[in-house]
């Protein structure tokens, strides 16, 4: 049976946004280390849009979306 921390939807958002976060940095540090112009552009693009889902994440614990409302 699942525990109460496993039933809050903050326990869960909280540590996507975590994962989220850590592959964003990733893919930043690793433009850096790349000199192929595509992939460097692919990796920024990636960073982009892994900030947007982790702000979405955070838009949904706070409710303030009115999607989430």
């Amino acid at each position: 049976m699942a525990s109460s921390v496993d039933r809050d939807p903050r326990h869960h958002t909280r540590k996507m946004q975590k994962a989220l976060e850590e592959i964003r940095t990733h893919l930043r540090e690793d433009i850096q280390k790349v000199d192929e112009p595509q992939l460097k552009a692919m990796f920024e693009t990636a960073a982009e849009v892994l900030g947007g889902l982790e702000k979405a994440f955070g838009d949904y614990e706070k409710k303030s979306e009115s999607a989430w409302q």
